[in-house]
């Protein structure tokens, strides 16, 4: 059992800092979009195994050596359909946006690559697999943060300056600060403010991801079933942190696929909440490299 990385129970505590968003936004939220489609375990991607999660198929057992036509079709659905009824959404609205990019993923499709490139959003790097790297050799693991890294950045002009495995394994982190060429890493669910931590001697900025806020809730347990339940959920709890920002503001990451909310029977709840956003003001409708750059600017590393 490793006892890397250690656990931190207390954080902030009944005094969390003012994060002073621009503006002085009572809400910071930013939109990210997953983009993984083609990078799942597939025996086409060299696996001995078929996915399992995160479709409309649900946790079904792992075809061993052989493959799941049906999973691939409805992974297939977020590349080719999905992703850009998204896209459009969010262009329509003139919202900025995050991609969480899989780097095989976006090698699959190009065109997703461009108009990723083109788009008003930042990219974090997602791995180079949609994979669990609890299952992956460290060295093997660190030669997958490089490859993702210079994939993102031929493929879109940018290097990732955040990182998001989603499945990471105990040396992770480490790897992705020994790498240098990150802001932050979003492989923590612990919080709703950003936060620094200590990482082989380094300091290290932790933006926390979400599973409650994510449409990934359509296929698991605790689940949505229905447009409108996607749209409450978010609409609640951007109210109650709009409300408690007027003394305490935090930050509402709210996260989606093609293959799930990308769907004509779910994209309504999405349009929804965000008809709901723009009905207040004093909110940061955000990029995650915004974050990033404010929280290193007003609440730098204190050792």
């Amino acid at each position: 059992m490793s006892a890397e990385p250690p656990r931190d129970l207390i954080g902030y505590g009944a005094s969390p800092p003012d994060p002073a968003w621009p503006g002085g936004a009572r809400l910071a939220l930013n939109l990210v979009v997953n983009y993984e489609e083609g990078a799942e375990y597939c025996l086409l991607n060299g696996d001995d195994r078929s996915e399992t999660i995160l479709s409309e198929l649900g946790g079904l057992a792992p075809l061993q050596g052989a493959r799941d036509l049906n999973m691939e079709s409805n992974y297939e659905y977020g590349s080719r359909a999905g992703f850009w009824r998204v896209l459009r959404l969010f262009q329509e609205r003139g919202l900025p946006f995050t991609t969480y990019a899989v780097s095989l993923a976006l090698e699959q499709n190009p065109r997703a690559a461009a108009a990723i490139a083109a788009a008003d959003c930042d990219v974090v790097a997602h791995g180079w697999r949609w994979i669990d790297y609890r299952e992956v050799a460290e060295a093997t693991e660190r030669e997958h943060i490089a490859r993702s890294v210079a994939t993102i950045e031929r493929l879109t002009g940018a290097r990732p300056l955040g990182w998001y495995t989603g499945r990471p394994s105990a040396n992770t982190r480490r790897l992705v600060v020994e790498d240098g060429g990150f802001l932050y890493d979003s492989d923590a669910y612990n919080d709703e403010l950003p936060y620094w931590t200590h990482v082989g001697g380094r300091s290290h900025l932790i933006i926390c991801h979400t599973f409650d806020c994510n449409d990934s809730r359509f296929s698991r347990a605790q689940g949505f079933d229905l447009a409108e339940h996607f749209a409450t959920y978010m609409t609640d709890t951007f109210d109650t942190l709009y409300a408690e920002g007027a003394r305490s503001p935090k930050l509402l990451t709210v996260a989606v696929h093609g293959r799930l909310i990308g769907r004509p029977g779910r994209i309504a709840g999405l349009a929804r909440f965000l008809d709901h956003v723009a009905r207040h003001d004093k909110v940061w409708v955000c990029k995650r490299e915004n974050v990033a750059r404010h929280w290193i600017a007003r609440h730098p590393y204190a050792g």
